[in-house]
């Protein structure tokens, strides 16, 4: 059952964060931010300028009392210890901001918004250092950790698109409506009626495999070899979106989150190692059993259904509820999983150890 966090919000909580000594923030519609201690206690709370909606929170990992939220189409930097006025704001962004991701060093601020444009604040400089563009709403991007130059992206174009801050273009790009499928199978069919628009991304602590959550109700993962990516494994265990997936701080244990009501819990290490002992050599066979009409630039070849029966989730928990956001928590030495739903309310669920 879930400890249900409480008194911190008036409205809908859609974006959480956890710093790295353990605090949390929720935020949630009309620009209510909260800050809560371990005990699940408010710890403080503040509503920000203009009561836009906080859509998207992350702390500095270097800093861990720095906090930056997105609202609106703005990015505003606090402190935590003091939760007041921000202490400084960005402006870069035309549309409102979907999602915020920091590079592991602190040198780079990402946001992803509605127009499709992932701006890139230099946070030294203070200026925006690129614009990077997606063709429809850009749902979601994310640094790979140790690499504080790359970073993924997907939206609502159902595209998955591979970065280097030093090019404005993307080094990779894959189409997830034409990853993956045949033309005669019934899946394929079905895909056109619920196309698989890409919500939202995570990335292994790794760095080099990513999972992506979509429309359709699957999860992908891929691995990043170089300037491009390659799908190795597709799985489905929602039966409506997939709108949030995270990377568990161990090497690939992976939640996915539901419009269902579902949050699962999935063990890809097996499968994803699989294609580690010798990715060149699994490349060169998959290349060599890909059939002739298989696309290239990342348009993949389909997963057979042995693969997919291979992974199920470890752990299911009926939330009830659709998912906004997840994340996770060290909480009493034991490992928790935080739910932010359309409720105003934490849902807090232990996870098996």
């Amino acid at each position: 059952m879930a400890v249900k966090w409480t008194g911190g919000h008036s409205s809908s909580v859609l974006c959480l964060s956890v710093s790295a000594e353990g605090l949390v923030v929720s935020g949630a519609e009309r620009g209510e931010l909260a800050l809560w201690d371990g005990g699940g206690s408010p710890a403080g709370q503040l509503r920000l300028p203009g009561e836009e909606d906080v859509t998207s929170a992350v702390f500095s990992a270097r800093r861990p009392s720095t906090l930056y939220t997105s609202h609106g189409e703005t990015i505003s930097v606090l402190d935590v210890r003091a939760l007041q006025e921000p202490l400084e704001r960005f402006h870069v962004n035309e549309e409102e901001i979907n999602c915020l991701s920091l590079s592991d060093t602190d040198s780079f601020l990402a946001a992803a918004d509605d127009s499709g444009a992932i701006k890139v604040v230099d946070l030294e400089s203070k200026k925006a250092i690129r614009s990077l563009r997606h063709s429809n709403i850009c749902s979601s991007v994310a640094f790979r950790p140790q690499r504080p130059q790359s970073l993924v992206s997907c939206g609502l174009d159902m595209q998955v698109m591979l970065w280097n801050l030093q090019k404005a273009r993307p080094l990779w790009t894959t189409n997830l409506q034409e990853c993956g499928l045949e033309d005669d199978s019934p899946q394929s069919a079905g895909q056109f009626f619920n196309p698989p628009l890409a919500h939202s991304l995570s990335v292994a602590s790794c760095g080099n495999v990513f999972g992506c959550g979509a429309q359709d109700g699957k999860v992908r993962i891929f691995r990043v070899t170089g300037v491009k990516f390659e799908r190795e494994l597709e799985f489905q265990g929602h039966s409506l979106g997939v709108s949030q997936v995270l990377f568990m701080p161990e090497a690939y244990w992976l939640l996915s989150g539901g419009n269902d009501g579902k949050i699962l819990l999935w063990d890809v290490c097996s499968e994803v190692g699989k294609q580690q002992k010798s990715p060149a050599k699994s490349l060169q066979r998959r290349k060599a059993q890909a059939p002739a009409s298989s696309r290239k630039n990342g348009k993949l070849n389909k997963v057979s259904s042995s693969e997919q029966a291979g992974v199920v989730p470890k752990l299911t928990i009926e939330h009830g509820e659709k998912v906004n956001w997840l994340s996770c928590a060290e909480i009493k030495g034991s490992r928790r999983v935080l739910v932010a739903d359309q409720s105003s309310s934490v849902s807090v669920y232990p996870l098996p150890e």
